[in-house]
């Protein structure tokens, strides 16, 4: 996916919280513990919450217990890594690829039983859930 991040800060800030401006575009981070999908299990995809471009899966959702929902791959395209060498270490920022908002950082060879021992450490507030539809009829 090709980023069309052409909003302005002005055009941002009217259309979301000012949480979410610091955290979505000015590259915050909620409190560990404090975000509302650490614990959600349903199934379902996770959005971007700036542009609502899907992002994650449910199925790729695991319990990491690091105080914040953590994901082990993002839907293929979704999601672009940015090195950033800010705060005095090396890590890997993640992105939506849609709309470049802040998602979070992804971590790899932690040791999580996972496909892909990475974890994708992503602040609730940079996501929209949805649920996935009822098999009923």
């Amino acid at each position: 996916m090709t980023s069309i991040n052409n909003k302005s800060d002005d055009e941002w800030r009217a259309i979301l919280s000012p949480e979410q401006f610091r955290i979505l575009r000015q590259k915050g981070t909620e409190h560990p513990g404090t975000g509302e999908y650490i614990d959600k299990k349903d199934p379902g995809v996770y959005n971007c919450g700036a542009c609502s471009a899907p992002l994650y899966k449910s199925s790729t959702k695991f319990d990491s217990h690091c105080g914040w929902p953590a994901f082990f791959d993002a839907i293929p395209g979704a999601v672009a890594r940015i090195e950033d060498r800010s705060h005095g270490m090396l890590r890997t920022e993640i992105v939506c690829s849609k709309c470049g908002s802040h998602l979070g950082h992804v971590f790899k060879g932690e040791g999580y039983r996972t496909p892909t021992d990475e974890r994708h450490c992503v602040n609730s507030i940079s996501l929209k859930f949805a649920s996935e539809p009822s098999e009923k009829q």
